[in-house]
């Protein structure tokens, strides 16, 4: 596939599960990322989620691509690490969830296809916390979305494509409100109305 027939410039994709903890960076880092720059012509913005091979037009569409998402980098919690070129195989052999083999697939289909990016880059982090049901991210993780977006607009940058803090609310949220990190956090049922490792009935019908 010709990369100059695709119709999206840069694809900014963040992939994860909100509800297992740490495993929500990559979505909570393009929420971030809409929040803190500005509308760039040239950037598809989007919360991959766990769609997987559902991804699979978006992603062959894109020119470029350039992903957030939690990876097993063997370092402590928190390590935040852009890779790129072979430093992805890093992220693709290292397989932490379900969904990172989701996405695995999605790319292994396009390059059968001939779909073959001009550049593709992850902004990884090592989590802490993959097993604690309806959380959110710990604080080791959460408090690296500042420097991962700092990494990210570097790799923009050096792709050319420069983008700069937001001015003015976004007009479209990537996200239902219900699911922003504010109410999600703030709106957190007790452990005893909400089990942190599963749903007890599901648990009881298992045993």
């Amino acid at each position: 596939m010709n990369n100059s027939s695709c119709g999206t410039e840069v694809l900014v994709l963040g992939i994860g599960n909100l509800l297992w903890a740490d495993e929500g960076f990559g979505v909570r880092a393009i929420e971030a990322f809409q929040h803190h720059f500005d509308d760039h012509p040239s950037l598809r913005l989007m919360d991959g989620g766990t769609l997987g091979h559902y991804l699979i037009n978006e992603v062959m569409d894109a020119k470029r691509i350039l992903l957030f998402d939690c990876c097993d980098l063997k370092s402590e919690p928190g390590t935040l690490r852009l890779l790129r070129d072979d430093e992805i195989k890093i992220w693709s052999s290292t397989k932490i969830s379900a969904h990172q083999t989701g996405m695995n697939d999605v790319l292994a289909t396009a390059a059968i296809m001939g779909y073959e990016p001009a550049a593709f880059s992850v902004v990884a982090i090592q989590p802490q916390e993959l097993n604690d049901y309806g959380a959110s991210l710990t604080e080791s993780v959460k408090a690296q979305i500042p420097a991962a977006l700092e990494l990210a607009a570097q790799e923009l940058s050096r792709w050319g494509y420069d983008v700069k803090p937001r001015q003015h609310t976004a007009d479209n949220e990537l996200m239902l409100s219900t699911l922003t990190i504010e109410r999600y956090e703030n709106e957190r049922p007790s452990a005893e109305d909400a089990p942190r490792d599963g749903d007890a009935r599901y648990r009881l019908r298992n045993l």
